[in-house]
């Protein structure tokens, strides 16, 4: 290439439109915040939404996209996962969840995801643009050492990060590497009735008051820990001779000043009166996450506002007493009780669900428009992200997803396009490279 060309292969490619600005055409916008908005334009400039309206006039060399008779969306955030910590749950060398030690606060999820794991693919062509990473794993409620914190296992287990489920390095996918505190809060540890035979264990091996002294030994366990970080707070503060920077209390200050919420998983009615007494006392925020047995505590989490992170609608019920479809109402019974609620899929495996989660609360008595906000602006606004994503509103980051019919929690819908702070998303993955090798094969 000569001089002359060289300059105008340069001079183009700085005029070109950047690969984060372009205009959405012909399509029906849904905000989620407002009505929709049909036979629109939707501008995007910067990776930002720059304006919507039917008149607007895309700038000389814009990318244009003719998505007539389609749908954009929000993109849907999973609010508890461990999918990019967790690749195969069997390979102990592929999972980064779940650190020994009881008291963990330094730990961050975001810096242990694998930004090339086959999960993320997966969960992207369901229209998840952004998900929670729990440090103490998801999957069960409550990681690898227990379910809810019984035993010997760690009690505050490291910081809750937001990210993108695109992206070559965790820096680059990093929404907010620290939305919230994760605590696994103590439990008496049992197995159900029904699984006890099964698993030779008629017969428990401590009585239920030396398990109930355990776990009101480490819920004070957990108190003294807060008392020590406030200790620790006060000190730096007035700057004592002798201060030295400890990791674990300095992780713990944001949750002190009430900037980060702990995110106390914790499952029984009973559990949720403790996290409120817990609340209570250290006079700290709140999500609680995991709960399959609210009881009669949702007045109570209504007029403390603390926010509810639900599991899967798709699982058989907590109790063997309770209503066989109880996991399926258990969101309308909740968005009834004025609580502000978000869904999580709680693990990797069926993390591709979430929107199907969400669809099947619609039909035991969650209305529509609720259940699309709490996999969009209900979770942007518990996590604190609600000025960049979870709406389609001037000024928020272009995280969309554009669809073929309208309803986005409808298996026969299918996401044609998705973009992630205004960048593209390739929507292949391992589950769409086998279909079309097995489709095509001879």
């Amino acid at each position: 290439m000569n001089r002359l060309g060289l300059l105008m292969a340069i001079a183009g490619a700085l005029t070109a439109a950047p690969n984060d600005t372009f205009l959405l055409r012909g399509v029906t916008v849904h905000p989620v915040t407002g009505p929709k908005i049909e036979n629109t334009s939707l501008l995007v400039q910067d990776g930002k939404i720059a304006e919507i309206g039917p008149k607007i006039v895309a700038p000389k060399g814009m990318k244009v996209i003719d998505a007539k008779g389609m749908h954009v969306w929000p993109g849907f955030i999973d609010s508890a996962t461990d999918t990019g910590m967790n690749e195969i749950s069997s390979v102990r060398e592929t999972v980064d969840t779940g650190e020994v030690g009881t008291f963990n606060p330094q730990i961050r999820a975001a810096v242990a995801v694998n930004p090339s794991s086959e999960h993320f693919p997966v969960v992207r062509g369901n229209g998840t643009t952004s998900m929670v990473l729990m440090p103490g794993g998801a999957g069960g409620r409550g990681g690898p050492f227990g379910r809810l914190g019984g035993g010997d296992g760690p009690l505050i287990q490291g910081q809750a990060s937001m990210i993108h489920t695109d992206g070559w390095t965790w820096e680059e996918m990093e929404v907010n590497r620290s939305v919230g505190m994760q605590v696994a809060f103590p439990d008496t540890p049992r197995i159900p009735g029904r699984f006890a035979a099964m698993l030779g264990m008629d017969r428990p091996q401590t009585t239920f008051a030396d398990m109930d002294r355990q776990r009101l030994d480490r819920i004070k366990r957990l108190a003294d820990f807060m008392t020590d970080a406030r200790r620790y707070q006060k000190a730096k503060a007035a700057k004592e001779p002798g201060f030295r920077t400890d990791l674990k209390f300095e992780a713990m200050l944001p949750v002190l000043e009430g900037r980060t919420p702990l995110v106390m998983v914790a499952n029984k009615q009973k559990n949720v009166r403790e996290v409120i007494k817990f609340a209570d006392e250290q006079k700290v925020k709140v999500v609680l996450a995991g709960t399959d047995d609210f009881g009669n505590t949702l007045p109570d989490l209504k007029a403390k506002n603390i926010p509810v992170i639900l599991g899967p609608t798709y699982e058989l019920p907590a109790e063997e007493d309770h209503a066989y479809d109880e996991p399926f109402t258990r969101p309308g019974e909740i968005f009834k009780s004025g609580v502000k609620f978000a869904f999580g899929s709680f693990g990797t495996q069926f993390a591709r669900n979430l929107p199907y989660n969400a669809a099947n609360a619609v039909a035991f008595g969650l209305p529509y428009d609720e259940a699309i906000k709490a996999i969009t602006i209900n979770p942007a606004e518990i996590w604190g992200v609600a000025d960049k994503i979870g709406s389609i509103e001037k000024g928020k980051w272009a995280d969309l997803i554009v669809t073929d019919r309208e309803d986005p929690l409808e298996i026969t819908t299918n996401v044609k396009h998705m973009f992630i702070r205004g960048q593209a998303v390739d929507l292949t993955s391992k589950h769409t490279r086998y279909y079309e090798k097995y489709l095509n094969r001879p």
